[in-house]
């Protein structure tokens, strides 16, 4: 086996994490801040793929373009579902936030089976079966452009977060409830603006990620599960320990495809997953309790 073929994996596998990144990076954001776990969130970012994909089957729209209407859709979603749903819950038992978003992810799973059946479906556009080349190594052009939004979205969530008034009140609910509630913020109604930023990073990184994979509604638990590792990895509540997460998981499952077969991607995913929690139970960049 050559090293240009090993190396040739491992930036696929980068490429491919950093959409993983983003994808956990919802997770973490929603959780950082609301404290609620979103059970559904692989289930979220399933409808995002399925939408991207009727997008470009009906009106021949590239899944960066779908991206925009559809990201705009969940960040509506994603507002309601907290404000409406989700808040009441807030002050309740960790196992009823459980149960209940446990109950959201089925009722997603089995509306999608029955709209669309257990059949795959995928988009197919030119530059899927193009590449970058640079000497020896190939960088192929889909996950390159994945990659590229998942960074694009990432940076402007970093942005947001850290430059703009409502970032930072979010922040400062994050920080102190009850300060920022004594500071006379409308903390509901930043809980509902995270949810919806959450969900447009479920939203980008399902668009993006529709170029890399067919999607059926079975999808949706695996990427849950994905999620938590990855956020667990990285150190929950963490924005960089999501996107770091992201790319060991990337780079672990690509390398498991290379070494070993395919179908041992979530040995080592879940692998890793027991060594940082033996070595490091906060996460690789998460702080200790």
């Amino acid at each position: 086996m050559s090293w240009d073929l090993v190396v040739n994996v491992v930036i696929a596998g980068v490429l491919t994490g950093l959409v993983y990144g983003l994808m956990a990076l919802g997770l973490s954001v929603i959780f950082g801040v609301v404290r609620v776990v979103n059970f559904a969130h692989g289930e979220m970012m399933t409808i995002a793929m399925y939408a991207t994909v009727m997008l470009f089957a009906a009106l021949k729209l590239d899944p960066f373009l779908a991206v925009l209407p559809v990201a705009a859709a969940f960040f509506a979603f994603g507002y309601a579902l907290q404000a409406g749903l989700i808040n009441p819950f807030i002050t309740r038992p960790e196992h009823s936030q459980f149960m209940l978003l446990l109950a959201v992810a089925i009722v997603m799973v089995n509306a999608l089976l029955t709209v669309f059946g257990p059949d795959a479906r995928n988009v197919q556009v030119d530059y899927q079966l193009e590449s970058f080349e640079l000497g020896p190594i190939l960088f192929d052009r889909a996950r390159v452009y994945a990659a590229g939004a998942a960074v694009l979205a990432t940076a402007a969530l970093f942005a947001f977060f850290r430059f703009s008034l409502t970032g930072k009140a979010i922040r400062a609910c994050a920080d102190n409830y009850l300060g920022a509630r004594v500071a006379g913020l409308d903390v509901k109604r930043l809980y509902a603006l995270t949810f919806g930023i959450g969900s447009i990073c479920v939203a980008v990184a399902g668009g993006a990620m529709v170029l890399l994979v067919d999607v059926t509604p079975a999808l949706g638990p695996y990427y849950t599960l994905l999620a938590f590792v990855i956020v667990i990895v990285g150190g929950l509540g963490s924005m960089p320990g999501a996107l770091l997460g992201g790319i060991l998981i990337g780079v672990s499952e690509a390398l498991a495809g290379l070494f070993i077969a395919p179908s041992a991607k979530s040995m080592f995913s879940f692998g890793l997953l027991i060594l940082v929690l033996l070595l490091r139970p906060q996460g690789l960049l998460g702080k200790r309790p």
